[in-house]
């Protein structure tokens, strides 16, 4: 949709594998609505590491050559869409470090919030960067410190403030590490007679990766010499992984903190509808894709009939810049269109799973109206989003928020619906036991913001 939300990348690792490369593109590909802008991976043979990468998606900037021209058994990959930094080819990962101590790869799933005072600090004491990307600072801040590989990671990790889920690579190991939140997820699992670790378990299925573990918030896993170890750079945690994450962006499949996603959007669902048991309608219908799981447990809950009453094209080409409104209204109905035969005549409970900027939602609603539609409730997954994140997703000022500047009865006149109503925070931390970052909705952000800062009053 125009406007959706986009989430920053993900990042896939293999250690003491067969077939690494290959292994990890499998990997990525799982995480691909994760990043469609950029992706690349680092292999390593124990004695140098090499990297291929590009624009574009995976079987994009990938081929058979290239994937056995990567040979070695410890390998690190990533797909990225650009928050920080532009979506430049200096930008896309993995990150290379190359010194007399060696080769450093670097894979980074978040945002860094105070990336530019770091940043500044680094110039003034001569440090070239090559790109404008906020994990390029990461690998600065390694390279700059003293002591073991680990004790490194450990010192960096302590000055890194925000989102970050990141692995290191060197020769012969693979380091991940979690922020103290835990805004981004991260986890590891057995794979052949190796390790395999990602940002989501949706990749494990397909590389039949088994007995997952969670990288903790705080948390160093080290792979090497064949064991993992585990280390914490701080005791100072709280267990806050963004909401959106469950609402949004995560596969359906994924198990994230031990909370499956497709369950947790089935359980907004249905509290959506406990709340509704004054309603009439007739069916329940949910955008696709990510708002399913909430649409099912919203017509189970409520003992309504589940329709597919709008079809998505996964065919339209991901980047669709239109110069004109007529030609942005019908981006809309080549992505999606509506089954006349199913709408026609009903009282429609339309379930999204979030409104950003609203345009897609209104557009939306017409379509459906236009299709016969007798009624139209929306119903939303998620609290109203007000504030912007600065943990890596692409919502950096208030302005291009409607739920900002709207009432939930203005917004429902906007978009044209029946009735609105949204999930409540209250929900929210009830279904996942009171560990989410909320700064979205309510801006109460867990980090200090620095040069953000000034940007959640615009």
């Amino acid at each position: 949709m125009f406007d959706e939300l986009h989430e920053e990348c993900g990042v896939f690792g293999v250690y003491h594998v067969e077939q690494a490369a290959s292994l990890t593109y499998y990997g990525l590909h799982a995480l691909q609505h994760r990043g469609q802008e950029g992706c690349g991976i680092a292999v390593s043979d124990g004695k140098r590491v090499k990297s291929h990468k590009g624009r574009g998606l995976i079987s994009e900037v990938f081929d058979e050559k290239q994937i056995q021209q990567l040979d070695g058994n410890i390998a690190i990959g990533h797909v990225r869409y650009s928050t920080a930094g532009g979506n430049t080819l200096e930008n896309v990962q993995p990150l290379l470090s190359v010194s007399h101590r060696g080769t450093l790869a670097l894979v980074h799933n978040g945002q860094i919030v105070n990336a530019m005072k770091l940043r500044n600090e680094m110039e003034d004491d001569g440090s070239i960067f090559q790109g404008t990307s906020d994990s390029e600072i990461i690998l600065h801040l390694i390279q700059r410190q003293k002591g073991s590989l680990l004790e490194k990671i450990k010192q960096t990790a302590l000055q890194l403030d925000g989102a970050f889920a990141f692995l290191i690579m060197s020769e012969n190991s693979i380091y991940a590490v979690r922020d103290r939140y835990g805004l981004r997820p991260l986890s590891y699992a057995k794979v052949q007679d190796g390790y395999c670790i990602s940002s989501e378990t949706c990749t494990y299925d397909v590389i039949a990766g088994r007995d997952i573990i969670d990288v903790q918030p705080g948390e160093i896993v080290k792979i090497s010499n064949d064991k993992v170890e585990h280390f914490y750079y701080t005791q100072d945690v709280c267990h806050s992984l963004c909401a959106m994450e469950y609402i949004y962006f995560s596969r359906p499949d994924s198990t994230l903190d031990s909370i499956n996603v497709h369950l947790f959007r089935k359980r907004s669902g249905a509290l959506l509808a406990q709340k509704d048991h004054s309603l009439e309608a007739d069916i329940v219908i949910g955008v696709p894709d990510s708002s399913i799981s909430a649409a099912s447990g919203y017509a189970e809950a409520s003992h309504l009939p589940y329709e597919m009453g709008l079809i998505k094209n996964r065919y339209v080409a991901r980047t669709f810049i239109q110069p004109t409104q007529e030609l942005r209204d019908r981006g809309v109905r080549m992505k999606l269109s509506a089954i006349h035969s199913i709408v026609e005549g009903k009282r429609i409970v339309l379930i999204d799973d979030s409104i950003v900027r609203g345009t897609t939602s209104k557009r939306i609603v017409q379509l459906l109206k236009e299709a016969g539609a007798k009624e139209i409730h929306m119903r939303i997954a998620s609290p109203m989003i007000k504030y912007p994140c600065f943990y890596g997703v692409d919502t950096s000022t208030k302005e291009e928020l409607i739920a900002a500047h709207k009432s939930e009865e203005e917004l429902c006149r906007y978009i044209g619906a029946d009735s609105l109503r949204f999930l409540t925070i209250k929900d929210l931390l009830e279904i996942s036991n009171g560990s989410l970052c909320t700064a979205c909705f309510d801006g109460n952000y867990i980090t200090e913001l620095y040069d953000y800062a000034k940007k959640v009053k615009e």
